[in-house]
C-alpha cells in the first residue's frame, strides 16, 4: 500500500481488492420470492420449499433455478454442492436471471464451482451489469480498474463505478471516491474524492470512513478537522476487525495524541452518536450482495 499524508497513516482504499462472501439467504427468505410469484399462498416449510423449487425449477422457471442454486452453494436443506449450484445458476442465467448471471461471474472469478477465468467473470458481470445490477457493475469496474478480464481501462473502471454508486452502492461511491483521489479515469478532485467517500461512509463502509478521515487530516477537500478525522477513524476502527482494525486504531490514537481534551470528547461524542443511513441499493433480491473493492 502506498502511504500519504498524515504521519504513518496509509490511505486503506490501496490495498488489494476485498470480497465479501456470496450472500447466504436463508429458506424462508426465498419462499418470500417463490410466494410473491404466485408459487403458492401458504406458509411452506423448508422442505416443501425445496420441492416447489426443484419442480419449478426442473420446468424452466429462471427463479426456481436460481434458489436453487443459493440452496446448493450454501448447503441450505441439500447437501453443499458447487457443480450443482453452478449448474442451476447457469440455466438461470442464460434465461437473463441477474442474480444468477453476477453469482455465476463471482464464481468464474474466485473460481468457486468452476475453473479460475476472469474473462468469464466479466462476461456474466456484463450481462447482470446491463441489466442494472449495482454489485454487478461495481465488480466490472473493479476488473476494467485492475486489467482482470478485460484491458485496463480507468475511465470505463468510472464510468461502471458511477453507475453503481449513483444506485447507493457503498462500494462503488468508495472506490468512486478513490478515483477522483488519484486522478485515475476522471481529472483529480479532492472535493469530489470526499463527496463520494461520504455516501459511503454514511452507509457504513468502513474503507470510506477512514478515508473521509484522512481527507479532514490533510485538508484536502474539506477544511482541516481533527475532530472529524478522528470521529471517522474511530467509527471505522469499530466496524473492523484483526489487521484493518488495528491500522484503523493506531491512525485514530496518533491523531488524538495531536487533539486536546476538549477536541478529543467532541469527537468521541460524535462517534457514539454516529448510525448509519441506509443506501438505496436497488438489487433485485434481499441480500447483501458479493462486492469487490479496490
Amino acid at each position: 500500500m502506498n502511504g500519504r499524508g498524515f504521519g504513518t497513516l496509509m490511505l486503506a482504499s490501496m490495498s488489494t481488492p476485498e470480497i465479501r462472501l456470496r450472500s447466504v439467504f436463508s429458506l424462508s427468505l426465498l419462499g418470500l420470492s417463490l410466494l410473491s410469484n404466485g408459487w403458492g399462498q401458504q406458509k411452506a416449510t423448508p422442505a416443501e420449499l425445496l420441492k416447489q423449487f426443484q419442480k419449478q425449477a426442473e420446468q424452466g422457471n429462471a427463479n426456481a433455478q436460481y434458489n436453487l442454486g443459493v440452496a446448493y452453494d450454501h448447503g441450505q436443506g441439500v447437501p453443499q454442492d458447487n457443480a450443482e449450484a453452478i449448474r442451476w445458476y447457469r440455466k438461470a442465467a442464460e434465461q437473463s436471471n441477474a442474480n444468477a448471471q453476477y453469482n455465476l461471474g463471482v464464481a468464474y472469478d474466485y473460481g468457486q464451482g468452476v475453473p479460475q477465468d476472469y474473462s468469464e467473470a466479466v462476461r456474466w458481470y456484463r450481462k447482470a451489469a446491463e441489466q442494472g445490477y449495482a454489485a454487478a457493475q461495481s465488480n466490472l469496474g473493479v476488473a476494467y480498474d485492475h486489467g482482470q478480464g478485460v484491458p485496463q481501462d480507468k475511465a470505463e473502471a468510472v464510468r461502471w463505478y458511477r453507475k453503481a454508486a449513483e444506485q447507493g452502492y457503498a462500494a462503488a461511491q468508495h472506490n468512486l471516491g478513490v478515483m477522483y483521489l488519484k486522478g485515475q479515469g476522471v481529472p483529480q478532485d479532492y472535493s469530489e474524492a470526499v463527496r463520494w467517500y461520504r455516501k459511503a461512509a454514511e452507509q457504513g463502509e468502513a474503507a470510506a470512513q477512514f478515508n473521509l478521515g484522512l481527507m479532514y487530516v490533510n485538508g484536502q477537500g474539506v477544511p482541516q478537522d481533527y475532530v472529524q478525522a478522528h470521529m471517522w477513524h474511530n467509527i471505522a476502527a469499530s466496524r473492523v476487525a484483526g489487521e484493518e482494525q488495528q491500522k484503523y486504531a493506531k491512525a485514530r490514537d496518533i491523531l488524538a495524541s495531536k487533539m486536546t481534551a476538549a477536541q478529543l470528547g467532541e469527537a468521541q461524542k460524535l462517534a457514539r452518536e454516529w448510525k448509519p443511513k441506509s443506501g438505496d441499493n436497488r438489487e433485485r433480491d434481499a441480500s447483501t450482495p458479493q462486492l469487490r473493492q479496490r
